[in-house]
């Protein structure tokens, strides 16, 4: 198991963090998605067959893309 978490400045609200769980959550191998409003961040936990670079995409075509 993987684990990372990245900062998402574009986290402004509980609405964003009920979409970025739902939607990284169902990536095929994705075991846990935890995003924080308050410290604008999100971590994520996964097997294969998710790859951290499939939870970046997921994230940028929510509107999301991690900083840095």
């Amino acid at each position: 198991m993987e684990e990372k978490t990245v900062h998402v400045p574009g986290i402004s609200c509980g609405h964003c963090v009920m979409t970025i769980e739902r939607e990284v959550g169902e990536l095929p191998g994705v075991t846990s998605v935890k995003a924080n409003q308050a410290l604008k961040n999100v971590t994520v936990r996964w097997n294969e067959p998710a790859t951290w670079e499939a939870v970046q995409e997921t994230l940028a075509e929510l509107g999301f893309p991690p900083a840095g």
